[in-house]
Parts: structure tokens; sequence; C-alpha cells
């Protein structure tokens, strides 16, 4: 195989970077929102720096990296990364990271960022569903940002083929380009943070490579990764949605639902995040080796899982919320009562801020409790 085979899905390469920067700056919508971020730089002298760049990773490096450690100076208290179980000399090896999936844009964002101030050797390239991608420019935009599209919306007959060229693609990054890979646990978001992994997303990535799907599945070197966030800026959002869904089994978000997620989860408070590395799955995964096909995914997915609620950063809120939740203090000795009182405060703006006719207050903030309250449930019961 080699890369054009993988044309529709891939990121750009290095040849091609001159060609979509040309691409991006002939679209107004683009400049406006270039130049919103860089007021005081004329668009022209943007594009001539863009143009230097050569490689993907040199345009994160020049145009993301200090927009986003700017964004999270701004609406974070705190961006963290713990990676002891990769040593340092392991860190130039190619890992797809699967992770619990918290933000649309800034999941992998920010381990770009973590993993360029870590000593990994490159950043990772993503997978992205093109659900997301709403204008073209948008597709050109973040192929350029070392991404490649997952592709959700063909018909069913597509879907499988589709599935397996972006499964080819996982194991051609990892094993010909020496490329990193994060992809997200489970389609879409878990919007009460009850992660899961998809046995789907397993299934997928062994749909490429070579011999059993054990020996697939340690080609990609896989490495689960947990996502903890203090504050997620879109709670209120999705406690809306679990009332609209509720309440009309029919409701749908609609594309411009989908822009006010992604803003409002790039700007919005998040308190402090951090983000933690488990060990690699090719450590253990040779024990499953003896398991029934459906039986060996629904194994490597379960633990999996279990890496991914251990590695959670817990804050006060989480305890707050089980105890809010259960009506009880079993977790009293994790916060003070001024954590509690401000972050019954903060759930209570939350829910001001949600604007439905027919508001169910109790049920939501059900939700906004539940939400905040699984990180530690699901870590628990790991731990246990």
């Amino acid at each position: 195989m080699n890369i054009h085979d993988f044309d529709a899905i891939r990121p750009i390469e290095p040849n091609e970077i001159g060609a979509a920067i040309d691409e991006l700056f002939a679209e107004p919508q683009f400049c406006a929102i270039v130049q919103s971020f860089f007021k005081d730089v004329p668009v022209e002298a943007i594009k001539a720096k863009a143009k230097m760049c050569r490689t993907g990773l040199e345009i994160q490096k020049t145009f993301f990296y200090p927009l986003v450690k700017q964004l999270m100076a701004k609406c974070a208290s705190g961006l963290t990364l713990d990676a002891e179980a990769i040593p340092v000399s392991q860190r130039d090896k190619s890992y797809t990271f699967v992770s619990n999936h918290r933000d649309i844009v800034l999941d992998s964002a920010l381990l770009d960022i973590l993993l360029i101030d870590h000593q990994f050797n490159d950043s990772i390239e993503i997978a992205i569903g093109d659900n997301l991608l709403i204008y073209p420019w948008i597709k050109t935009l973040v192929r350029l940002n070392k991404s490649f599209i997952v592709q959700r919306s063909v018909g069913m007959r597509e879907m499988l083929m589709s599935s397996k060229r972006m499964s080819e693609y996982m194991h051609f990054a990892i094993k010909e380009k020496h490329q990193g890979i994060w992809i997200a646990q489970r389609e879409g978001r878990a919007k009460d943070s009850n992660d899961r992994t998809q046995e789907s997303i397993l299934k997928m990535m062994t749909m490429g490579g070579e011999g059993t799907p054990l020996d697939r599945l340690k080609e990609l070197n896989i490495v689960p990764l947990s996502i903890s966030y203090e504050y997620d800026p879109c709670d209120f959002l999705k406690a809306k949605e679990f009332q609209q869904k509720r309440d009309d089994a029919a409701f749908k978000k609609s594309r411009q639902d989908d822009l006010v997620n992604m803003q409002t989860g790039i700007f919005g408070k998040k308190g402090h995040v951090h983000y933690r590395m488990a060990e690699p799955v090719n450590t253990w995964i040779d024990q499953y080796a003896e398991l029934p096909k459906n039986e060996f995914y629904k194994a490597v997915a379960a633990r999996i899982d279990v890496a991914i609620h251990q590695g959670y950063e817990i804050y006060a809120n989480n305890y707050v919320a089980l105890d809010l939740l259960n009506g009880n203090e079993a977790q009293a000795a994790h916060y003070t009562e001024e954590q509690k009182k401000a972050f019954e405060q903060y759930l209570q703006e939350r829910i001001n801020m949600i604007d439905l006719p027919n508001k169910d207050i109790d049920f939501l903030r059900e939700r906004l409790l539940t939400m905040y309250a699984n990180p530690l449930i699901n870590q628990l019961k790991a731990n246990a």
C-alpha cells in the first residue's frame, strides 16, 4: 500500500501544504477567523509565515501550539500530563492513544501540546468525524493539522469499506509513517461521563494489519489515556439535551447545536485539566490470546476501560457530586464545606443557563450530578 490509497481520508502531506494554505486563505470566512486570533498582524503576513512551514508538525508548532497555550491560560487553571507509564526511553515510539472523550476539538489538541512538552518524538494524527466538517475549508484545516477523516455520513454498504480503509490507514500510519494516532474510545462523547470502550472500535482496528485480531491490535501499540476536566464547559448543554431527548424521542441536534457545543467546549471554563497514560495494551494483551473472538474483544475493551477509569484525576467536585446524588456524606473526607457550597452554587448557575420552556429542574440537577459523579463511581469500581 502507498499513501495515495488513502487520499480520501488522510492528512495533508508535506508536498501539499503550499496548495492547502492557498486554498484556506482564499476563504473569506477562514481569513476573518484568523484575523480575530491575530488582531494586529496582516492576513498576508500570516499566510507568508504558514507557507514557510514544511510539515504538519511545523504548522502545529507555529500556529496551533501558541494559540492553544493562550486559550488554556485564559479558560483553565492548569493542564498536566502523567506519562510515567511510558518511560522517556520509549517516547520515540509510535502509539495509538485510545481515550475517553470530553471535548470535540480540544481532547486531541491538548494531547498534541502535552506530547511536544514531554519529549515524545512527534504529535499525533487525529481521527475526526466528517459530521464536524461543516464547511469544505474546515476539512482542509483539520487535514493540515494532521487529522484523518472518519466517514460517518455514508450508507451502510459503504460504512464497511470506509471502516476497513480507516483501519488500514491507521496501520499504515503506525508502521510505515512511524506516526502516532489519537482516537476516542467510542463514537461521540459519553454525555453522562460514563466512559466505555465500544468493541466496534477495536473490531474496526483489526480490519487492517496482518495476523490474528490479537496480532493486529498489538501492531497498533495501543495506550489507554484518561482525560479529566474539573469543570465540563458543555455540562449544561448536555443536561439540556438529556431533557430534550426525554421529552421528544425524535429530537436530534442541529448543525447550529454542534457549533454551539464546539464553541462552548473550546472557550468555556474548565478548571484543571489532567491527562494520564496507562501502560501499553501490549504489556497484558497476550493473556487473552486463547479467548474466542467475541469474548476477546469484550475482554480487551473491559481492560482498557479499567485502565482509563483508574487513570482519572478525581476533583473535589466529583466527591461532592456523588454525595449529593446519594444524599449522604460518604465522601466528605475528600472535600471541605466551602468546596461543597461552591459546587452547589456552580450547579445552580449551570441550571439557570439552560433555556427550555418546560424546564425540569430536579431532572436537570440529577443529570449534572451524575455527570460529575460517574468518573468517581467508575474509578471506585475499577480499583475494587
